[in-house]
């Protein structure tokens, strides 16, 4: 009988990305989280930044059967339960990385990733540890071929600034709260986004975090966006405080950042709530369609 998938598990980001990369490449949409987690760990490395220590963990996994790479996994998330992240892979696959997590003497919170290898992967942990798998959140993940331009709203989108950063620090944590209160869970059952000062500085340095202001020039929404990774470009967290929305700032923002991945060669992607349907028909009106669907799943 021919051996099944082996996990390697790899700390180093470069090496990781030197063994998975062209997995990584053969879909960047679908592998957008990771792609993007892996490539920021390995340039932070190299310029001497210390890892987030919020991050207990921090190391990827490669799934392999043979010379080919069947799936990828990671465990770098800084916030409890510190759960896997967990890519498509086959059924023995996703068992098989349960098993050398669970080997590895490692105590895992949670799961997350795409169904159904998140959900294989979790009742298999739960099954070594006599434990129960609950179901949290579920998210989709969709790409964008073409931008269908929205009604316009008043104001203009530029990108934020430095002596802003406190706003974006605000608006960032903020996001989590809007999330479930829109979805209409109790407050806080989505992990709150964890962003340091420095890496929002770097973020915004890299104009990768864009403000709308109003005719008046205040801002009134923020949308955020990753590099592009392997071709794929992420956007996210997209946020207008309360006293702001239903004015079209949302849907004009993330047009225009979807166009701009396009027009510089990269397919726009970014996730929904499948609990907030006022986000999901948005970014559909806009031309965005499902990719896979996600989940986190806890570990009790």
């Amino acid at each position: 009988m021919p051996p099944g998938p082996e996990p390697t598990f790899f700390d180093d980001p470069a090496a990781f990305l030197a063994e998975a990369g062209q997995h990584l490449a053969a879909d960047p949409v679908l592998n957008t989280v990771l792609a993007t987690i892996a490539e920021r760990a390995a340039a932070e490395d190299v310029a001497g930044i210390a890892p987030d220590p919020a991050a207990p963990y921090r190391w990827w996994a490669v799934l392999s059967e043979g010379a080919d790479v069947v799936g990828v996994a990671m465990r770098t998330a800084p916030f409890a339960p510190y759960p896997l992240f967990v890519l498509p892979m086959p059924d023995p696959a996703a068992v098989a990385l349960a098993r050398a997590v669970h080997a590895r003497g490692e105590r895992v919170g949670g799961v997350n990733g795409a169904r159904p290898a998140a959900d294989t992967c979790a009742a298999e942990l739960a099954r070594l540890t006599g434990g129960e798998v609950r179901g949290e959140l579920h998210t989709r993940l969709h790409r964008l071929d073409r931008v269908v331009r929205p009604a316009p709203a008043p104001g203009t989108l530029r990108p934020a600034t430095v002596p802003e950063v406190d706003l974006v620090a605000e608006w960032f944590a903020a996001f989590s709260a809007a999330a479930d209160e829109q979805a209409g869970r109790p407050p806080g059952s989505m992990h709150r986004m964890v962003a340091t000062r420095e890496e929002l500085e770097r973020r915004v340095a890299g104009e990768q975090v864009w403000l709308w202001a109003d005719d008046a020039g205040r801002p009134v929404h923020l949308t955020a966006l990753h590099p592009p990774s392997y071709g794929a470009a992420r956007i996210a967290p997209v946020y207008t405080p309360p006293e702001h929305r239903g004015r079209g700032y949302a849907g004009n923002a993330v047009a225009a950042l979807s166009q701009r991945i396009l027009d510089a060669g990269a397919v726009p992607c970014l996730y929904t709530d499948q609990a907030n349907p006022t986000s999901t028909r948005l970014y559909a009106g806009l031309g965005y369609r499902p990719v896979v669907d996600m989940v986190d799943l806890v570990l009790t």
